[in-house]
This record gives C-alpha cells, sequence and structure tokens, in this order.
C-alpha cells in the first residue's frame, strides 16, 4: 500500500468516525491508523487529496434541474479545486428568470433520477457527495400531519384595571398569542389551553384566579376586581412555522423535532423514496446533512407537560404562563416586561422554572431528534453530519453524538477592521457557536470539524478572495477543519447575467475572480490536510454561564443570539489565543463527568490545568464538588466577576443551594487557586496578558506586544508541533517578538509551511524571534526532526536604494460587458475616485516602464494598496499573482539592463457595477435594495508603487 494512501485512510479514521460493519465504498478500503512515516504529514500538505479540499453547498434552485447541466457544473467546480458537495434543494429565486424550466419536485422518481445521474458522475470524477435532510431549513413537509407537526406554548396578555365587566372574544385573544414569525405556516391551528387572571404585581401562584372553564365559548365574560390585573392566554400552536425556502416537495409545515415517531417516520420516507428507486446511497454519499434547527422557538410536543413531570419533579402547566416571554420572529422574546411584574422571590421561582423547562426541551431533543438522527445515518452506512444547535440544543453536549459536527462562519461588512469587544458580530467571521461546536468535537477525539464558511447575505458580488481568505482564517483559528462553501447556485448558461442566486459569495464561472478561485482552494485544502491529522491544544477549560443564560433570558437562537450573557463572553477565548494559551469550552456535564488526574482536569482525550468560570453565579452542586477536587489536587480555577453562589431548577433547591455555597467556602480557603477577578472596562487582550503575568499562567508561545487582530492556535500530530498566526486586518501590518517554549523546539527544527504553494523553508529559532505578518496574512511554523531544506526568506518590505517609477500608467479596463478601454491614468488612484471608472467591473492592465542600470536596485516590486487580485508581468513574463496581503514581487529573474516594461493586471470586483444595472432586478436586490445596499467598493492599483533592492 502506497504511503499516501495510507495517511488519507488513518485520516479519515481519525476523526472519531466509527466505521460500520459494512462501510460505505467511499470508505471501504480503511485500515487501522497506524505510525505515518516521517514526511508524510507534509506530503499530504503539499498536495492534498479531493477529500480535503473545500466543498461547497450546492443549491439546486427551484429543483429546477436537468442532467446535462448538473453534470457540466460538477466539472467546473471540480476545476476550481472543490472537493465535494452538498446537494441542497432549495426554492428557486423570487427575482430570476426561471426560463420555464420544470421543477423535478423533492422525492419524485425523476428527481432522484437526477440525484443518481449526479452521485455517479460526481463518484467517478472524485468528488465528495453529501445529502442534506429535506429541503430549507429546518426540514417539513406538506404531508406532515397533526402532532408530526412543530409546536409553540405561547402566551398572549390584556392590562386590565378593575373593578370592570370585561368581555373580550377567544378570537381576540388567540391573535394576542399569535407571534409574529419570519416563516409562518397559513395552515397552523390554535388552541387556548388555559386561561387565567393574575395581579399586575405577582408574589406567588396562589393569587392566580384560573378561568379556563372558560375556554371554548366564542365571548369571554368576567368580572375583574378592584385593581390592576393581567388576564393570561396560553396558547398552543400546531404546524405554527413553515420551511424556510423549501423546494417544491418540501415545504409546508416544520416537522416536529420533539416526536421521536415522527422524526423516524420522516427521514425513512426520504431514504425509501430514494432508495426504491436508484438503491443503497451509501456507495455514493458520505453523510446526510441536518441544517442549522432555526425553529422559530418551537417548544412543545404532546407528551412535553408529563415529560417536565417525571424528569423535575413538578408541575410546569401552573408556572407556564407566568415564566415564558413574549416571542416573536425566531422564537425570540420581543418583550421582557410584557405582562405582570414579580417580586423578587417569584422572579427566582420562575427564573428557575424556566432553566428547568429548557433544560427538559434538550434533553428530548438529544434523545429524540439527535440520536434518531445519528441511528438511521448509521443505518444507512453513511455519516452523521449536522448543525446541532438553534434553540433547545445543549450547545456543548448537542454536537457530541454527530460524526461531523458542524458550526458557520459568515461573511459581513467590517471583516478584516476593528474586532468589536461588546458586539459579537463585529470584525468576526466565526459565529459564537463555532468555538462550541469545535469544543465538542475535541472533547470526544473528533479531527473533522466542518464550517458552513463564507455564508453570506449581506455583500453578493462585493467579497474579494482577500476577504475571504481573513473569513476562513478566522475560521480555522475558531477550530475548524474543514469548509463546506456556502455556495454555489445552480444556474444554467442561458439564464440572464447574473444567473440564478439564492445566496452566496456568487462562487460562479461569470465571477471576475473566479479564475484565481483555485489559489483560495488549495490554501484552505492545505489547511484542512494537515489539522485533521492533528489535535488542537488546550491547557484552559472554560465554563461559559450557559446556565444562567437559561434561567434569566430562556435559551437563545444560536449562531446569532439577540443576547449574549455576558456580551463580553467570547473576548475571553479570543484574549486567550492571543496570548498564546489555548482553551476549550466545557459545560457543567463534562466537569461532573471528569476525572482529576496529577492536578488537571480530564476528560477523554483533553486535560486542564486552569479552569476559568465567566460570570457563573448558578451551578449544581455536583459540579461544585468536583471544582473543590480539582483545587485540592492542585488545579486553579478563575471566576471573573461573580463567583457562584445559587443552584439550579426549583425541586429541592434549597438544600442544593446549601451544598452549593458549602462546597464554594471551601474553595475559598486556597485563595492562591481559587481566585476571583474583574473583567476589563475594554481591552481584553491587555486584560489577560496581565492575569498570565500575575497568576503565573504560562503560555506555551509568549507573545510580548498582543493585538486584537493577531491570533495563534496549536495542532499537535505525530512527532510535529504547530503553531498557526493570523492577522485578521486587511490594512495594517504588525510586527511582534514571539518566543516559543522549549517544550516545542526541544530537539526539533522550525519550519515555515507555505499554505499558499505547499513549499516549506527552515528557520532559525532559538527562542525568540520577530512575527511579521502583513495584512490578511497568515504564517504556519512548524516543529519536527527534519534537518535539510531551503531557508526561509521573507520578502524585503522597503529598500533606500531605488529606481524611480514614472507617475504616469497607461491603462486597459477590460470589462465583464465585452468593452476595452485603453486611457493614460497621470497618477494612480481607487477607481471609486475616477468618474469614468467608479462603475467599472473586469479586469484593468496597468502599464509603464522602467529603466534598470543597477539591478541591485531594482529586485522587489512593491505595489503598495491593491484592492483585487494582482498579476505582474515583466517584459512579457509572469513573475506571479497575489490575492491578499502585501504585493511584493520578487523581480530578480525577469529583469534586464535597460528599459523593462511591466505590467500589473488588477482584477476588480462586481458590486460598483451592478449597483447601476437598474432594470436587472437580481442586481439590484443584492446591491441596492435597503436590507443590502452596499456602499461603493475601493478598486484597482492604489499605490504607490516602488521598485528596490534588498
Amino acid at each position: 500500500m502506497k504511503r499516501r494512501t495510507f495517511l488519507l485512510q488513518g485520516g479519515l479514521l481519525s476523526t472519531g468516525y466509527a466505521l460500520l460493519s459494512a462501510s460505505p465504498s467511499w470508505a471501504s478500503t480503511l485500515l487501522p491508523a497506524g505510525k505515518a512515516g516521517k514526511d508524510e504529514l507534509y506530503e499530504l500538505f503539499r498536495n492534498p487529496p479531493a477529500i480535503y479540499r473545500p466543498f461547497v453547498r450546492w443549491w439546486w434552485n427551484g429543483d429546477k434541474v436537468e442532467k446535462a447541466e448538473l453534470i457540466r457544473e460538477l466539472h467546473v467546480m471540480k476545476e476550481a479545486g472543490i472537493g465535494g458537495i452538498e446537494i441542497n434543494p432549495i426554492k428557486f429565486p423570487a427575482l430570476a428568470n426561471d426560463l420555464g424550466k420544470p421543477t423535478l419536485r423533492w422525492l419524485s422518481p425523476e428527481w432522484t433520477d437526477a440525484l443518481e445521474a449526479t452521485l455517479k458522475e460526481a463518484k467517478q470524477i472524485g468528488l465528495t457527495s453529501d445529502l442534506i435532510v429535506g429541503s430549507g431549513w429546518p426540514f417539513g413537509a406538506e404531508y406532515l400531519e397533526g402532532e408530526e407537526r412543530c409546536q409553540l406554548m405561547v402566551i398572549g396578555a390584556k392590562k386590565l384595571e378593575g373593578p370592570l365587566e370585561y368581555e373580550v372574544s377567544e378570537f381576540e385573544m388567540l391573535k394576542e398569542a399569535d407571534p409574529t414569525l419570519q416563516s409562518p405556516f397559513g395552515g397552523r391551528t390554535l388552541d387556548m389551553v388555559s386561561l387565567k387572571l393574575a395581579p399586575a404585581k405577582m408574589s406567588s401562584l396562589t393569587e392566580v384566579r384560573d378561568l379556563s372553564h372558560l375556554i371554548g365559548k366564542r365571548t369571554y365574560k368576567i368580572d375583574i376586581p378592584k385593581g390592576k390585573w393581567v388576564l393570561y392566554a396560553q396558547v398552543k400552536i400546531t404546524g405554527f412555522m413553515e420551511v424556510i425556502n423549501g423546494a417544491p416537495g418540501a415545504e409546508g409545515p416544520v416537522l416536529n423535532h420533539y416526536d421521536e415517531k415522527a422524526v423516524k417516520k420522516y427521514l425513512n420516507h426520504m431514504t425509501d423514496s430514494i432508495q426504491n428507486r436508484m438503491g443503497p446511497l451509501s456507495p455514493y454519499i458520505r453523510s446526510f446533512f441536518a441544517d442549522s434547527m432555526e425553529q422559530e422557538g418551537a417548544n412543545w410536543t404532546a407528551d412535553m407537560a408529563a415529560e417536565f413531570q417525571k424528569r423535575r419533579g413538578y408541575d410546569l402547566m401552573p408556572y407556564f404562563p407566568f415564566m415564558m416571554f413574549k416571542i416573536g420572529s425566531m422564537g425570540n422574546a420581543v418583550d421582557y416586561d410584557y405582562a405582570s411584574s414579580f417580586t423578587p422571590d417569584f422572579i427566582d421561582v420562575l427564573q428557575r422554572v424556566r432553566y428547568d423547562f429548557d433544560l427538559t426541551k434538550s434533553e428530548l431533543l438529544e434523545e429524540r431528534f439527535i440520536k434518531t438522527f445519528v441511528e438511521w445515518c448509521r443505518e444507512n452506512k453513511v455519516r452523521s453530519r449536522a448543525q446541532a444547535y438553534g434553540r433547545g440544543y445543549f450547545l456543548l453536549e448537542g454536537s457530541f453524538d454527530i460524526d461531523i459536527p458542524e458550526c458557520e462562519t459568515w461573511i459581513k461588512n467590517g471583516i478584516g477592521g476593528p474586532v468589536h469587544e461588546t458586539n459579537y458580530r463585529i470584525g468576526r467571521a466565526n459565529t459564537m457557536i463555532n468555538k462550541w461546536v469545535s469544543s465538542a468535537a475535541h472533547l470526544k477525539g473528533k479531527r473533522l470539524i466542518s464550517c458552513e464558511e463564507l455564508t453570506n447575505t449581506d455583500m453578493v458580488f462585493n467579497d474579494t478572495l482577500e476577504i475571504q481568505k481573513v473569513a476562513g482564517d478566522q475560521s480555522t483559528i475558531s477550530g475548524v477543519t474543514h469548509a463546506v462553501f456556502h455556495g454555489f447556485n445552480y444556474s444554467p448558461p442561458d439564464a440572464p447575467f447574473p444567473g440564478w442566486i439564492r445566496y452566496g459569495a456568487y462562487f460562479s464561472e461569470h465571477n471576475t475572480w473566479w479564475p484565481h478561485f483555485r489559489k483560495f482552494t488549495d490554501y484552505k485544502a492545505r489547511f484542512s490536510a494537515l489539522f485533521q491529522h492533528a489535535d488542537m491544544f488546550a491547557d484552559i477549560a472554560v465554563l461559559p454561564p450557559v446556565n444562567d443564560m437559561w434561567n434569566i433570558y430562556s435559551a437563545q437562537n444560536e449562531p446569532f443570539p439577540t443576547i449574549t450573557h455576558p456580551d463580553y463572553l467570547v473576548n475571553v477565548w479570543e484574549a486567550m489565543h492571543r496570548c498564546g494559551n489555548g482553551c476549550d469550552y466545557v459545560s457543567d456535564k463534562v466537569i461532573r463527568d471528569a476525572q482529576i488526574k496529577n492536578g488537571q482536569l480530564v476528560y477523554g482525550p483533553r486535560s486542564w490545568h486552569t479552569l476559568v468560570l465567566i460570570q457563573v453565579e448558578r451551578i449544581d452542586p455536583e459540579t461544585t464538588a468536583k471544582l473543590l477536587q480539582f483545587v485540592q489536587a492542585g488545579g486553579k480555577i478563575f471566576c471573573i466577576e461573580t463567583i457562584p453562589y445559587k443552584s439550579l431548577g426549583l425541586n429541592n433547591w434549597e438544600a442544593r443551594e446549601r451544598e452549593v455555597q458549602s462546597h464554594i467556602a471551601q474553595l475559598k480557603n486556597y485563595p492562591d487557586r481559587f481566585v476571583f477577578i474583574r473583567k476589563p472596562e475594554k481591552d481584553f487582550t491587555a486584560w489577560y496578558k496581565q492575569i498570565q503575568q500575575q497568576y503565573n499562567i504560562t503560555p506555551y508561545v509568549k507573545v510580548d506586544q498582543p493585538t486584537q487582530y493577531v491570533t495563534q492556535v496549536r495542532y499537535q500530530g505525530g512527532d510535529k508541533e504547530m503553531l498557526l498566526f493570523i492577522n485578521s486586518n486587511m490594512n495594517e501590518s504588525f510586527a511582534m517578538p514571539v518566543t516559543i517554549t522549549p517544550e516545542l523546539l526541544h530537539k526539533k527544527q522550525a519550519w515555515v509551511w507555505d499554505a499558499d504553494t505547499g513549499a516549506r523553508y527552515r528557520m532559525e529559532i532559538s527562542g525568540q524571534f520577530d512575527l511579521n505578518l502583513g495584512p490578511a496574512e497568515a504564517r504556519l511554523l512548524v516543529f519536527d526532526k527534519e534537518k535539510k531544506g531551503k531557508p526561509y526568506k521573507a520578502p524585503v518590505l522597503s529598500g533606500t536604494a531605488a529606481t524611480d517609477i514614472p507617475a504616469a500608467w497607461q491603462a486597459t479596463f477590460k470589462h465583464i460587458d465585452g468593452t476595452e478601454k485603453t486611457v493614460t491614468l497621470p497618477q494612480l488612484k481607487d477607481l471609486k475616485e475616477l468618474a469614468d471608472w467608479v462603475n467599472f467591473s473586469g479586469t484593468v492592465t496597468y502599464r509603464t516602464t522602467i529603466d534598470v542600470t543597477d539591478k541591485s536596485k531594482a529586485q522587489w516590486l512593491n505595489l503598495g494598496k491593491v484592492q483585487g487580485v494582482s498579476t505582474v508581468t515583466v517584459n512579457g513574463k509572469d513573475a506571479g499573482t497575489k490575492w491578499y496581503g502585501r504585493r511584493i514581487y520578487d523581480l530578480s529573474a525577469y529583469l534586464v539592463q535597460g528599459s523593462n516594461t511591466i505590467e500589473v493586471a488588477v482584477v476588480t470586483t462586481m458590486g460598483n457595477y451592478m449597483k447601476t444595472l437598474t432594470d436587472n432586478p437580481v442586481a439590484q436586490y443584492w446591491t441596492n435594495s435597503p436590507k443590502k445596499n452596499q456602499p461603493i467598493q475601493s478598486m484597482g492599483l492604489i499605490g504607490p508603487v516602488t521598485c528596490y533592492g534588498s
């Protein structure tokens, strides 16, 4: 067996996926993993197989697909460096011209035939295939009935003042309770469950008057006593939500994911329909994929109240109207002070009930949906891939059973700029959920961590390859080891420009930068191949206050919660990595199930010397007991802002709270290892650097001058130690002293592995070195026992011995509309500042000549600022293409004595041009509509351009 084949096989096994007794054909040759040869990991990095390349979410728009075009697009994607596809039927884009093409209804014989042809061709040309469950999200279908449909229990309220003889129709109370949703189902049914009258200021349930005997009357006639009161309606809505963007055949109400029988029926209907026609799917697909569960707050099923009673030990229903908030779109609370107000003691009771309710929902979703989905995948001999979050999941444990856990990284305006410390959406592409999903994978020994990456609904036509790189690098730092790009639109060649667009970064052969896209896919593939054969290192565990969130605000809709508690949550783990540590998120359950070994907290393959509690107030006594054991064994705990003092849940809470407080009192006897600290007002990076120094938290890489833009992650694989540094700022460079600890350097040679080219270069590091990262740049350092290789030579950033560059340039503008024009530019400027070219889209080729009398003074060409992909030719010879970061070219092999012709071809974005196409509804929607209005973008060669020697 070839060594290369062995590594591919071993890497697949290392993801933590247990092979089935009858494996799918794509995995049928897998052998037990063993110790790789010394250069095999590098060879894998240098030339990664297709399985490690980015996949794409492939939208079958409206299922208006034809076999010939499906096969053509497969080849287009393969040529661009895509390694796999996620087949994703979806609703046809509303503004696109469908050319009268027929729809193949989901699961119909015609649709299945198209699927079969696609899967066979993909396998033939070496692409891996995944298949989404259902269509759109969350999945459902028109044929679902009764209890099979998603359910929501909500409240409506009327504030009243008596004495008053009050009349209100049942319809009006149902209408008051009916929430304003993003995707309401027209066939939903509303049923009144309870009707109660409560004081406007409540202190206990004894003050509540039950009026449920009135239910069923068209009009409620109620005598309101003197004082201020609130009339509560508790309403159950069945089939409340419609599948978002479902294709024909998979539209209609969302499935009830709390109903195991309904889940099994739905999943089996899908596989039976397909496999009864084309045979087993396992020879052709890697996994079934469950998209994010944005269920608009689904919280009920027929036996929810009974299960709550059984699990929590008391009746939920008397408390329900008072612990619920008024909700709206995506199940988010729209009014926290909607009805009655409550005394502090009663608030505490209701918060405990709210926690118990979220706990029960999460348990049921795990038992009835996640485990059912995973088992169904195994029965069909394929893997499970899922975004196991939304609302109602355990944020960590939700991903434990999934073979390929997945998270999300988005492209938004502001990527590449300042990283906001209280608004997690600004400056970050990785979402809040990424750290949870990657930590869950680490805890279970999984190395394949998937990501719906480069999701783009804000910057369509304006995201550059450089923006995509910054977003992808941030994704990698958050723990992702494989990308599924969002996405590639099925769009026939005869579709009017710009084609059928559902969403996405416009991954299309019609995009200006498409000819260079392979450079990005190569870059991403190398990191995936490497990190799927290694383990991310973490020496610190972080416990976020999820319990407190559930108590105070209820579970949030991930990955974009309306409330983060606390608002600085992500800053803590980010600061740790910027300052040279690594961390995992953990949960109460993980802590309880962990062992204490040699002063460390150990869970599965992970171990941590330090535990950080972020503003945790509420905790189980079983957890505090384990915290006490950890500290007594020599471990260290930091409590940020608060020290736990309250128990969880309502049943027997007083006794459990005394246990918590007893454990905490004992922990305080170890002030050097149980430490209370305050958060900073700002600059969490500098704050954590100070914490490191004050409390002797040793980083594995010491960063003397950390910044919010430069961060790192450490991996270990075989005999290799790896450090990846990234700069997420697209405008600034950063140089900083960095010290590598002896544990990484011991008997090892330092190397720079170049993810752009696959080359590696020997680097001499004895401890401290100067890390210099240009805008959007990354640097991968590998420490191993290899000794021989070319030395690393960084590009020369500037020089005093220079060759003059003329101010004026000739420029040829080759527009995507087919027109071409050559002009002379007196000086270089951002094209958005030139009235004639602000709306240009295509390739601008800038030309000038330089006279070289001394080649030693003209080795390096620095283009300065460039907005777009830049390719330099010298005297007709290609000197290279750069698509991000510093645009510095080594010209030593191309220049001649005397006159030299320099050409710089810059590929621009499309957005400025698309804004001008006022008669094109697709272009206008994505660039000029109220919610998508995009600013004019910078483009072209801006400079200053300099030429200098070493």
